[in-house]
């Protein structure tokens, strides 16, 4: 049977609003994902690591109330948990603080088996992250010669600026080994310092993949291809927090993917315009209902009913 497999690092979500707490959830940009595409009840799972703390007992508790798979769920001897703090600003949207122990980073090449018509999402530092690259590279190669569809969700902030010489090899490496990549205005802007979508396809992706879709914030979704380009306005709404915003847009993606029974990144490239429009709007409607919550995933009802 196909499945959605989560690639990426998990921490612990503390918000707050005016420097107050509201909630405690785990997160990650794959595990938010994941969590959604868990309760909507397609099969799936979570490659990624967490210590062996009161924290990790959590994260892997709620992996598994919510349908994910939790068998490559590293745990790690002696080591804590990744907490990160997020602070809400005036227009909802967040301002974090990580606080890890990134020389715990040890994930063993014990991967999942990986066929055509499963699909790998993943991104954030996580994926060139160095201290972790070698193993992710494996297993990325591995599902892409093994003709599974790759999202990657490139997700990179500013605060790791000043590591771009080091890593923008790996994000070139990794967009070569994808059938889609997903980036917003915000991470070319860091990375390339261009805010242009389409110079930014022309330049910068298209010589490494062929599906790009662009996103910035609540302005159209853009979409570009080899053969076709196109806008998908985004849905207006009272936002309640952006927290899982774009990791529900991927997760919806990768629903819809799944859901149109698409097997293969060469049948995915061969889709038109009006089918990718499809899958562009089940992204927009899990990243809608979740931007009107505090929760960094689609609630149990929503997921019953999509």
């Amino acid at each position: 049977m196909s499945k959605i497999i989560g690639l990426g690092e998990t921490v612990f979500d503390i918000i707050f609003r005016n420097d107050q707490p509201l909630k405690a959830v785990p997160g990650g940009s794959a595990f938010n994902a994941m969590i959604s595409i868990g309760r909507t009840g397609v099969p799936c799972l979570m490659l990624t690591e967490v210590g062996d703390d009161h924290v990790g007992d959590l994260v892997t508790a709620f992996l598994k109330e919510n349908n994910v798979c939790t068998d490559y769920v590293y745990r790690h001897e002696g080591t804590q948990s990744h907490i990160s703090l997020a602070f809400l600003n005036s227009r909802n949207d967040a301002e974090y603080q990580f606080y890890k122990m990134h020389n715990a980073l040890n994930m063993p090449e014990y991967f999942p088996d990986v066929e055509q018509g499963d699909i790998v999402l993943f991104g954030s530092y996580f994926a060139i992250n160095p201290k972790v690259r070698s193993v992710v590279r494996h297993f990325l190669q591995r599902a892409h010669d093994k003709g599974a569809i790759i999202y990657y969700d490139i997700n990179f902030r500013k605060s790791h600026k000043k590591d771009i010489p080091a890593v923008l090899p790996s994000i070139i490496e990794n967009m070569s080994l994808s059938t889609i990549v997903r980036g917003s205005s915000e991470d070319f802007s860091i990375l390339f310092e261009c805010d242009d979508a389409a110079q930014t396809y022309e330049k910068y992706i298209k010589p490494s993949c062929d599906v790009f879709i662009y996103t910035d914030a609540d302005k159209p979704v853009r979409l570009f291809t080899p053969a076709y380009s196109g806008e998908f306005p985004a849905q207006k709404i009272e936002t309640v927090s952006t927290i899982g915003a774009g990791d529900n847009f991927n997760a919806g993606i990768c629903h819809a993917i799944y859901g149109n029974g698409i097997k293969s990144p060469e049948e995915l490239r061969s889709l038109s315009l009006d089918y990718f429009a499809n899958l562009i709007k089940r992204g927009q409607q899990f990243s809608s209902h979740v931007c009107q919550t505090l929760d960094n995933y689609i609630s149990h009802e929503f997921a019953k009913n999509i």
